[in-house]
C-alpha cells in the first residue's frame, strides 16, 4: 500500500527465545569455567528457591525461566522449551500481539512460580526453566483453537493429535505428578526436580488469560469485551446508547493513510484479532483504492 511505514522490528518471541539462550550460555560460563562457587552465586540470584523468596529474592519469580538443567542431559530441557515456545509462538503472536503475548508468558511463568512456592514451603528446595510459560501457551492454544490438529515428534516418529485432548493429557499428567511426587513426598523415577506446580500454575494462567482476556465482556469502543463480571455483580440493563460512529474521509488521501497507520499500530500491538468489523473494512477499502493509484 506504502512503502514509508518503519520497518519491522525484531520480534519478542525472537527476544524470547534469545534471552533463554543467552541465559544457559551465561550458565555454562559461571558453572563450567568461573568454578562452582561463581556457579553456585549465579544459581541463589536467578534460581526460584524457598530459601530466597525468604530472603526477599522477589525477582526470582521470574527469573527462575532463565536457567535450564545442568544436568546429564543438558540441552534437553532448553531444547523442549525452546521448541515448545518457537512452535505456539508463532501461532498465538499474530493473533494475541507483542503486548498481550508478553503478558501471557510472564504471566504464566510468575504464577507457575507461586503455585510452587506454596507447594514447597515447608519442604524447601529450588526450580529452574521457563516450562511454566510453555505450559501456558499451551493451554490457550488449545482454548482458541481445541479441534486443530497437531504433528510432534515423539521418540523421533511423527504423530497427530487433537489441539484439546493433547492439552487434556498435559493437565492429567501433571495433576498425577503434582499428588504423587509434591504432595506425597515420592522420589521421581528420572531423578529430576519437580515442578508439576509450576507447569499446572502457568497452565492456570492460560486458562485465565483465554477466560478474562481473551473472550471478554465488558463494552469497549471497537465493540470487544474486555473482561466478564460474576452474574451476581451485573445489574439489570438499561436501555443502551448507540455507540457514536466515526467514518473516515476515503476520498482524502492523508486522512485515509493516517487511519491506516491507526490501525496497523493496533494490529502490531493487540494482534489482528482485535479489530472491529469496521477496521477491517477501511483496511480493504484503503487497499484496493491505493492500488488503483
Amino acid at each position: 500500500m506504502r512503502d514509508e511505514y518503519s520497518r519491522r522490528t525484531t520480534s519478542v518471541l525472537v527476544w524470547l527465545l534469545s534471552a533463554l539462550i543467552a541465559g544457559f550460555a551465561v550458565q555454562l560460563v559461571f558453572h563450567h569455567l568461573l568454578g562452582q562457587r561463581a556457579g553456585q552465586a549465579l544459581d541463589g540470584a536467578l534460581a526460584l528457591s524457598i530459601n530466597g523468596l525468604r530472603e526477599g529474592r522477589i525477582w526470582t519469580l521470574l527469573s527462575y525461566s532463565l536457567l535450564h538443567d545442568m544436568g546429564g542431559l543438558v540441552l534437553l530441557h532448553l531444547l523442549f522449551n525452546c521448541l515448545g515456545l518457537w512452535f505456539l509462538g508463532r501461532e498465538l503472536l499474530p493473533l494475541l500481539g507483542s503486548k498481550r503475548f508478553l503478558v501471557l508468558w510472564f504471566g504464566s511463568i510468575f504464577l507457575g512460580g507461586v503455585l510452587w512456592a506454596a507447594t514447597n514451603w515447608r519442604f524447601g528446595g529450588e526450580v529452574i526453566g521457563a516450562s511454566a510459560g510453555v505450559a501456558g501457551l499451551l493451554v490457550t492454544y488449545g482454548c482458541i483453537h481445541p479441534n486443530q490438529r497437531l504433528t510432534m515428534l515423539l521418540f523421533f516418529i511423527p504423530i497427530t493429535v487433537v489441539a484439546k485432548y493433547l492439552v487434556l493429557f498435559a493437565v492429567g499428567l501433571d495433576m498425577v505428578g503434582f499428588v504423587v511426587f509434591e504432595v506425597l513426598g515420592r522420589s521421581s523415577p528420572f531423578g529430576l526436580a519437580q515442578a508439576h506446580s509450576a507447569h499446572l500454575g502457568g497452565m492456570a494462567a492460560g486458562w485465565l488469560y483465554f477466560r478474562y482476556v481473551h473472550t471478554r465482556e465488558w463494552q469497549t469502543p471497537d465493540g470487544r469485551a474486555e473482561i466478564e463480571l460474576p452474574k451476581w455483580f451485573k445489574r439489570r440493563k438499561e436501555a443502551a446508547i448507540p455507540a457514536p460512529v466515526f467514518k473516515v474521509d476515503l476520498t482524502s488521501r492523508e486522512n485515509l493513510r493516517a487511519e491506516v497507520d491507526r490501525i496497523l499500530d493496533k494490529i502490531n500491538s493487540d494482534g489482528f484479532g482485535s479489530l472491529s468489523a469496521a477496521e477491517r473494512q477501511i483496511l480493504g477499502d484503503a487497499r484496493d483504492l491505493l492500488s488503483k493509484n
